[in-house]
């Protein structure tokens, strides 16, 4: 019996080497969602291991090639992350080697990366701390040499509606001078019980879970990313970012943090374009607050811009 031998590599076909139809140049070419493990910065600076899904491209300037070395591209993408954190320096040098890998028919190159970060969060006033996770996305550009960077991540919060807490204060001072119409003269102590009990509320603002969404594009002058820097800096800002072990002392913690920071949509977007804005790292930013209202069926939404701090 004859045994078919397996073509050497000289003898395989490569129809990528066809000369183009309708022969173009294309903005982007390459390969969505990799599975990819990648090395970031944890809360405290160690290095950890995430799970990742990455799109990667490159453009393809040369109109009569057909395709770009797609297999050369991912192979390039294991290697570029196998051993180092994500930096900035490291991505530019992984999107050099993308536009390195395809022979000259390239010169840009773009890498999307998508994780989550988890951060342990401590409790307001017990010792207790918990995780908390951050969707993050890394989009990074290496055009004709000039690296762009952008960062997206959101923030989870609670907002209290000040005109709701407004209108629930009315109706508890009407309760007041209700219960109290005859009582001459009070006593600390007796006001005091009063507050305590269930008549001492005759209402209670709405509030809700809230999300600010922001994109930042960086300036690439930074050795770092400053992803839980600025995370970091929303959650001081907006003051009230959702928990995650919580002891009754805790809780009591985060309803004086609610009262203490009303919030209408508008406001939060003030906070968290204020926050932004004094950051000499970002160029500029976009930012979404939404407000996932338990008083309406529909969400409250505001939207900003602007640009970082100039030096």
């Amino acid at each position: 019996m004859t045994i078919p031998q397996t073509p050497s590599r000289s003898a395989l076909p490569d129809v990528a080497f066809d000369a183009a139809a309708a022969a173009r140049a294309l903005d982007w070419v390459g390969m969505s969602n990799i599975a990819l493990p990648l090395r970031i910065a944890g809360g405290d600076g160690t290095p950890i291991q995430v799970a990742a899904s990455v799109d990667v491209s490159v453009n393809l300037r040369d109109a009569n090639a057909r395709g770009i070395h797609m297999s050369r591209m991912y192979l390039h993408l294991q290697n570029a992350f196998a051993s180092e954190t994500v930096t900035p320096a490291g991505l530019r040098r992984a999107l050099q080697s993308l536009i390195d890998g395809q022979g000259g028919i390239s010169n840009a190159a773009r890498l999307v990366l998508r994780y989550e970060q988890l951060l342990l969060r401590p409790a307001l006033a017990s010792h207790n701390a918990g995780w908390k996770r951050y969707p993050v996305e890394i989009d990074a550009r290496l055009i004709d040499g000039h690296l762009h960077l952008g960062l997206r991540f959101a923030v989870e919060y609670s907002s209290t509606c000040p005109a709701s807490a407004a209108l629930s204060r009315q109706l508890n001072a009407e309760r007041f001078a209700a219960d109290f119409a005859a009582a001459h003269p009070l006593s600390t102590a007796v006001v005091s019980d009063w507050l305590a009990s269930e008549r001492g509320m005759a209402a209670t603002p709405h509030a809700q879970r809230s999300r600010a969404d922001v994109r930042v594009e960086l300036r690439p002058a930074f050795d770092e990313l400053p992803l839980v820097a600025l995370i970091d800096a929303l959650e001081r800002a907006l003051a009230t970012p959702v928990q995650t072990a919580v002891k009754r002392e805790d809780e009591q913690a985060f309803a004086r943090l609610n009262a203490e920071n009303l919030m209408f949509c508008e406001d939060a977007a003030r906070r968290v374009a204020a926050a932004l804005s004094a950051d000499a790292r970002i160029e500029r930013f976009d930012a979404e607050v939404a407000h996932f209202e338990s008083l309406h069926a529909h969400d409250a939404v505001a939207r900003v811009t602007g640009q970082g701090a100039r030096e």
